[in-house]
């Protein structure tokens, strides 16, 4: 029997459904999980869709000076750095540079360009 509130239940369960960002709702583009890198904390998932890098809200890094997001194929590439990490902790997005194919990466890298080291890598499925 269908009562009221197994409707609003439903309701309720569709709401959240509609809310939830694309990437927690069946997503569309590649995700990885980063691992730190150089004695730094790097954690939470990275993905790329529709131009763009974009760090989940799950995302977490325990600073350091100059860190940029970038790709890589099984290494970082320097020509693809998309700018300052906006943000230790939680989602942001970063613009692919033009001309570049993100199809031909398989990494998201958070980098200190300062150092020219690694803070953390995402391999993507």
């Amino acid at each position: 029997m269908t009562t009221r509130r197994t409707v609003l239940q439903g309701f309720a369960a569709l709401s959240a459904l509609a809310a939830a960002p694309a990437a927690f709702a069946g997503g569309h583009g590649r995700l990885g999980k980063f691992k730190g890198a150089s004695n730094h904390i790097t954690t939470g998932t990275a993905e790329i869709a529709d131009g763009k890098v974009n760090l989940l809200g799950d995302f977490t890094f325990d600073g350091a000076p100059d860190p940029k997001i970038a790709l890589g194929k099984d290494g970082y590439d320097p020509k693809t750095l998309m700018g300052l990490l906006k943000s230790n902790k939680g989602a942001s997005s970063y613009t692919i540079p033009a001309g570049i194919n993100p199809d031909d990466y398989n990494e998201v890298w958070v980098w200190c360009e300062k150092f020219n080291v690694p803070l953390g890598v995402a391999k993507l499925n």
